[in-house]
Formats: C-alpha cells, sequence, structure tokens
C-alpha cells in the first residue's frame, strides 16, 4: 500500500503551457486525494535561487521532486543538475528531467550527472497526460530519504 505524503514539487520550465499541462495533471491528482506542493520557475537561475534559498525564495521548501527542463534561459538546465548533485544538502533530491530534446549524448550526461529519469515531452495533451499521470505514480510511492 502506498504511503500518501505530501509532494514537494518544483517545476523548472520556461514555456508556460508545458507548466499549465503540469499544473493541471497535478489538480486532478488533488481532486482524488493526493496532495502536491507545486512551485514554478522559468529559467535556470532561479531554479537555483529556490533551491539554494537566496533571494525572494530565502524561505523557499525543500522539494522532494524536481522536473527539470533542459532548454532554459540564463542557466542551462544540465548545470542546474549539475549543481543539485554537486550539494551535499540536494544531491538526494530526485530530478527527472523533462525535455523536448532527443539527444543521446544529453540523456547520457544527464544521466551521469545523476538524473533519475529522463523523458521526452509528448507533442500530444494526452500523450503529455499520459506521461505526468506515470511519474506522478511513481513518485508517490518511492521511497526517497529526506
Amino acid at each position: 500500500m502506498p504511503v500518501e505524503r505530501r509532494m514537494i514539487v518544483l517545476v523548472v520550465e520556461d514555456d508556460e503551457s508545458h507548466y499549465e499541462l503540469i499544473e493541471r495533471s497535478v489538480r486532478g491528482l488533488e481532486k482524488a486525494g493526493t496532495r502536491y506542493d507545486l512551485h514554478w520557475v522559468q529559467d535556470g537561475a532561479e531554479a537555483l535561487d529556490f533551491l539554494f534559498r537566496k533571494g525572494k525564495y530565502k524561505d523557499a521548501p525543500r522539494p522532494n521532486l524536481v522536473l527539470l527542463d533542459l532548454n532554459l534561459p540564463k542557466v542551462k538546465g544540465q548545470t542546474v543538475l549539475d549543481r543539485i548533485k554537486e550539494d551535499e544538502k540536494l544531491r538526494k533530491i530526485p530530478v527527472v528531467v523533462l525535455t523536448v530534446s532527443t539527444s543521446d549524448e544529453e540523456m547520457a550526461r544527464a544521466y551521469d550527472s545523476g538524473a533519475a529519469g529522463f523523458l521526452n515531452k509528448p507533442a500530444s495533451r494526452d500523450d503529455f497526460d499520459r506521461l505526468l499521470n506515470t511519474v506522478w505514480d511513481y513518485w508517490r510511492i518511492v521511497r526517497v530519504p529526506d
């Protein structure tokens, strides 16, 4: 039986329409009783500020999952992933890369850097919803260290 807990998810996504799909998916889960605390940043610099609790994010909660796009303004997603996995306090946070990239090289680099998953964003809204439901199901039941 899965253990219900509040999921604090940081979404690092510069495309508002993609974030809206993620947000809509989470709202559907919350209607079914799963609790999510969704936070959205739109570039890599803002993601690092959130994770390292700098500036306006000084009181930001520690996420227990990061959904990370690779193609971001200011600081690239791969750099954000590297910084997360280099930091002793952050490295245990699972980071799932959610990207349009189909590059095997980018995928290998993300896994080498400690990504928990590398998922391609589907083109259709229905496929995107199915993918997100799979992500939520997995991370809702998996155990990760605090």
